[in-house]
């Protein structure tokens, strides 16, 4: 099999052509979600401003449980396409519906910690599983 790994890929040259032309899946989920804020009138992540009053929408990709000076504090990363952001509720060890994957619609005032956007207890709404 010429030109080909064993799983059926193309191998070589022409892999590293096909990547260049062709959007990678992660590219393809961007460019969803990207259209999914406009659609449902929220602002990109990439355009909040520190201290600026919000509503955002993506989805998660990672949900922690990481302590804050001693208070339990779930910890959530929300991709919209544009930009992550941090979301952090305090006090709370888990919420339902609250995991990797899921598409929630999330409200509040954005706060800039370490360089990265973070929202903290913000008002949040779940997304209909059929829509992701």
């Amino acid at each position: 099999m010429s030109g080909a790994t064993r799983s059926g890929r193309p191998s070589g040259v022409f892999r590293r052509f096909i990547d260049r032309i062709a959007p990678s899946q992660e590219e393809l989920d961007s460019e969803e979600l990207r259209k999914d804020t406009a659609s449902v009138g929220c602002v990109r992540i990439q355009d909040c401003q520190d201290r600026q009053v919000v509503t955002v929408t993506g989805t998660l990709r990672t949900v922690t449980l990481r302590p804050r000076a001693g208070v339990p504090a779930l910890e959530a990363e929300l991709f919209d396409g544009t930009a992550p952001l941090d979301v952090v509720w305090l006090g709370r060890r888990n919420i339902a519906g609250i995991e990797p994957g899921r598409r929630i619609i999330a409200s509040g005032r954005i706060a800039l910690n370490r360089g990265r956007r973070v929202l903290f207890n913000p008002k949040y709404e779940l997304r209909p599983i059929g829509q992701e």
